[in-house]
């Protein structure tokens, strides 16, 4: 089952919802250092744009998201891998992909707080969504497979 058809129901979509906010939430609060403090205040300031915000970023990303990552996916089957063993090893490509997508929205978006915070942070995103690229490889393995 590829991870579109996984989305169309309606309970498992929301699992991987919550688990993926979960993955954003520990990797923020995982954060050291100033950059780490930067990360946090962006976050904060993103989150209390309006409750559920990070929720319904990652909601509304998700179907872009699946098409990104599917092909991977399939890669990863192909060459006889876990996919979690994949994304781990291709973090660096992944998270790449990943941010051509936040890129995309992120330019889109009303809120110029969260275009404001969101630029500030890019310099620092690839280094951050690379780390976070194995529990996301975890989660895609879990509902996927």
């Amino acid at each position: 089952m590829n991870l579109n058809d996984v989305l169309k129901d309606e309970t498992t979509r929301a699992a991987i919802i919550d688990d993926v906010v979960g993955l954003i939430d520990g990797e923020v609060s995982r954060q050291k250092g100033l950059s780490g403090m930067a990360v946090k205040a962006g976050y904060k300031l993103v989150q209390g744009v309006k409750p559920g915000f990070v929720r319904n970023v990652v909601q509304g990303l998700l179907p872009d998201f699946a098409a990104v990552l599917e092909p991977i996916r399939q890669q990863a089957l192909a060459e006889g891998q876990s996919v979690s063993s994949y994304f781990a090893a291709h973090s660096e490509e992944i998270a790449e992909a990943l941010l051509e997508v936040t890129d995309s929205r992120a330019q889109k978006s009303d809120h110029g707080s969260v275009k404001g915070a969101y630029g500030k942070l890019r310099g620092s995103a690839r280094k951050n969504v690379e780390a976070a690229v194995p529990g996301l490889g975890a989660i895609v393995e879990q509902y996927a497979t």
